[in-house]
């Protein structure tokens, strides 16, 4: 049977400071800094606005509200928006992950123990297995499930009736879900990334939890370097902290931003020592590429899925690197980040 997970972290993947991996301290501390309620939520306006009204009206009605999927890069906000769904219809939460449901069995056993309106949040809902997807799909459109009792010609299926409750769903890869699961889903609410200004927030917000001083020069600052996601603002501003106790005087200033972000290795631009490890092998030794996925991630000494799900989705948004059909590309950019001179293109050099 799937285990159920305390309320804690987006269970996605991030490195050392700027990505997952965080121990149990660390993961309470990002929890406690999460909003509990839908007004403390900063950003996701569209998406606060659209889902207010279908909390609303369901409260209204007396009812639980529609299944609701929430899709969007890591860090943005997904479970805690689950976490605040359930605060909001006063109900609890039950929280699992689509890798921890490996059989239908074990689906059934947290569907068939649900009270009546709770609210099931089921992380990374894309990776159910099959068999518990199909079992997903009558719960969700017509509460039931069905237990089969025997084996072989003498099985046979018994209907077990469930009382309302609503499933919330995060993924981060909406293209995975299969039709008919997605089409359960009464509201979809997309998650963008943070603008500089709605990390400023987050971050003045947060430092007022945790009751240190935080200038706005220095929110700026690591909002600049977050991004454009919370859960790695808050990671960032933890660091800061924990520089300007042990080598400043307590006060998040500008200059202990800087100091701090350049210790745990984040420039300028966010990049981590894996996003600067990736592009400069990129334009060291493969003179910019093109170059296939795994023989970069040899290159770096990192496995190709991490080196395409953890540094490359913000390097091509960054327009750092490129992706054809040949491999991956250096831009001009990349090599201006860098501080190198690209290469002059061979019809520049042989006429």
């Amino acid at each position: 049977m799937a285990d159920e997970v305390d309320l804690g972290v987006d269970l996605d993947p991030a490195d050392s400071v700027v990505r997952p991996g965080a121990d149990d301290l660390e993961r309470a501390a990002e929890a406690a800094l999460r909003p509990r309620h839908l007004d403390e939520f900063v950003g996701q306006k569209v998406v606060r606005e659209q889902l207010s009204l279908v909390l609303q009206a369901a409260l209204g009605r007396g009812r639980a509200p529609d299944h609701v999927l929430l899709s969007g890069p890591p860090g943005l906000g997904k479970t805690t928006l689950a976490m605040i769904i359930a605060a909001e219809l006063g109900t609890s939460l039950r929280v699992t992950s689509g890798p921890a449901i490996q059989h239908a069995g074990d689906l059934a056993a947290i569907l068939s123990s649900l009270e009546e309106n709770e609210v099931l949040f089921i992380d990374e809902i894309h990776r159910l297995a099959r068999p518990a997807e199909e079992l997903l799909y009558v719960a969700m459109e017509d509460f039931r499930v069905d237990v089969v009792v025997g084996k072989g010609a003498g099985a046979s299926a018994i209907p077990l009736a469930l009382p309302p409750f609503t499933v919330v769903g995060a993924t981060t890869r909406a293209g995975l879900l299969p039709a008919p699961l997605r089409d359960r889903f009464g509201f979809t609410g997309h998650l963008d990334f943070y603008a500089d200004d709605e990390l400023e927030r987050v971050l003045i917000r947060s430092a007022g939890l945790l009751g240190v001083p935080l200038a706005h020069e220095a929110a700026a600052e690591i909002a600049s370097r977050s991004r454009g996601t919370p859960r790695i603002a808050n990671r960032l501003l933890r660091r800061v902290r924990d520089w300007a106790q042990v080598r400043g005087d307590g006060t998040l200033s500008l200059e202990a931003a800087r100091a701090a972000l350049e210790v745990y290795e984040v420039d300028r631009r966010g990049l981590d020592r894996l996003d600067r490890s990736v592009l400069t092998a990129l334009c060291t030794r493969f003179g910019g590429g093109p170059v296939g996925l795994t023989t970069l991630a040899v290159a770096v000494g990192e496995e190709p899925e991490t080196v395409e799900t953890v540094a490359e989705p913000f390097l091509v948004r960054e327009g750092l690197i490129g992706r054809t059909p040949r491999g991956r590309v250096a831009t001009p950019e990349a090599w201006a980040h860098l501080g190198l001179s690209a290469p002059l293109p061979t019809d520049t050099l042989f006429g």
